[in-house]
């Protein structure tokens, strides 16, 4: 049974938060603490080692008490470009990756998701949670930054990026991924609700109470 200092957590904070009008996502405050900060203290409760994905504001970042690392590939080139760094600076078997803008992620995520990937000797587990069609229907869908990866998937992602793929799907999609549902009864239906305005910041802040 692996082990939780088996697991490096990285939070990923590396976009332009061009939603959020170029303002850098992770900083903007949450229950008086960073966005990325509060996510991190989150994520550390259930790995061993952890670090920080960012490509400005590095002292900021750096402020949180982990190494700070920003992408190894240019222009913002999205998740995969935070996979990447993270495999790259790994030191752990597995490495659990988190966006910054959702606060309020499983406290079982590493877990649940670990469990999945040994069970089905899986290179990678990823969590999938209910949302809304659009339509009024709700369906649950992958959520492919909250994922758990073999440390040993990157020589893949490498050559994937080198040939220029950018596209999470079309490199997760070459590989023996488990998705874990968290639609059960206990889990909670806001928990991968991720906000990409400042709008939605707040509302999310008022919506939530603290945790113990």
């Amino acid at each position: 049974m692996t082990q939780t200092q088996d697991i490096t957590g990285l939070v990923l904070a590396g976009g332009r938060g061009s939603r959020m009008g170029g303002v850098d996502k992770g900083l903007q405050n949450f229950r008086g603490l960073p966005l990325a900060l509060h996510t991190l203290m989150r994520l550390q409760m259930q790995t061993g080692a952890s670090m920080v994905n960012a490509n400005r504001n590095l002292a900021a970042y750096e402020a949180f008490g982990v190494p700070v690392w920003p992408d190894v590939l240019s222009d913002y080139a999205g998740p995969l470009a935070g996979f990447l760094t993270g495999l790259e600076r790994c030191e752990t078997p597995w490495l659990l990756t988190v966006p910054c803008d959702t606060p309020l992620f499983p406290l079982d995520l590493a877990e649940r998701l670990m469990a999945a990937a040994e069970q089905n000797n899986a290179d990678m587990a990823m969590a999938a949670a209910p949302e809304d069609d659009g339509a009024g229907h709700i369906t649950v869908r992958p959520q492919p930054v909250f994922c758990l990866l073999r440390v040993d998937l990157l020589e893949s992602l490498v050559a994937f990026t080198q040939a220029g793929g950018r596209k999470i799907d079309a490199w997760t999609g070459q590989h023996h991924c488990s998705i874990v549902p968290f639609d059960q009864p206990g889990d909670d239906p806001k928990a991968f609700f991720n906000a990409n305005t400042l709008a939605e910041l707040h509302a999310l802040e008022s919506a939530s109470t603290p945790q113990a």
